[in-house]
């Protein structure tokens, strides 16, 4: 019996080229393990009781300001207090990370009310949660 040759699909995501057994399909799309977890995985800015418990969370545990923040994310923050706020595009670019990635920094720093969102004439803006 012939052996079945599989052609190699790529990520619908990122492109990457894959073997069958390496990509998992969703919807008539083909994804690599990253993007397919990156896509699942988003963190709601907007949720108020995750607000709540990162608040006790860093009072118990004695974190003002940046502390206890990654790197990326003091990066970010600094990036943004620096030029009185940044649309999620540009924060994207600079760091070299998904779109998906920044809004899931930019919720975890919202937890925390060291970020949030501003309208502005030309869109939405990320800046300081407080005026420094």
């Amino acid at each position: 019996m012939a052996e079945e040759i599989v052609s190699p699909v790529a990520c619908a995501v990122c492109g990457r080229e894959l073997a069958g057994e390496d990509s998992i399909e969703e919807e008539g799309k083909v994804f690599c393990e990253d993007c397919y977890i990156e896509g699942h995985h988003k963190i709601q800015a907007c949720n108020p009781w995750a607000v709540r418990s990162k608040k006790i969370f860093r009072e118990e545990a004695g974190l003002e300001g940046t502390e206890g923040l990654t790197e990326l994310q003091k990066a970010i923050y600094e990036f943004v207090v620096s030029r009185g706020g940044a649309k999620k595009d540009e924060i994207a670019e600079k760091f070299g990370i998904s779109p998906l990635e920044t809004e899931n920094q930019f919720a975890l720093m919202r937890h925390c009310e060291l970020l949030k969102g501003q309208k502005r004439a030309d869109g939405v803006y990320l800046v300081p949660f407080k005026d420094e």
